[in-house]
């Protein structure tokens, strides 16, 4: 197992406005994937995409369960997360 490989959940806006939820290990490699249209199935006629929101944890397993139990979330609260998570990030910059 590579430790010193990142392992990331992303969260992307599509130009239809909805959100695709992914893994990776190489989140700016996996966005310029998409966005050339060789990405998920998903993602390819809702070119262009943004990348929303990430997280990054310690391990693969943690990573896919965390993008798991997000894609179960209702639109709603996938913002919801999203924000209390910027919010939290951002009081934790100002200490």
């Amino acid at each position: 197992m590579d430790n010193n490989k990142e392992h990331v959940m992303y969260v992307l806006s599509c130009q239809d406005h909805s959100l695709y939820t992914g893994y990776t290990n190489d989140l700016k490699k996996r966005l310029n994937t998409h966005n050339r249209g060789k990405g998920a199935k998903y993602t390819r006629g809702r070119l262009p995409v943004i990348c929303l929101y990430f997280e990054v944890f310690a391990t693969k397993e943690e990573a896919m369960s965390a993008e798991f139990f997000f894609k179960k979330k209702t639109r709603q609260q996938k913002l919801n997360y999203i924000e209390e998570r910027r919010m939290a990030n951002d009081s934790s910059a100002d200490e």
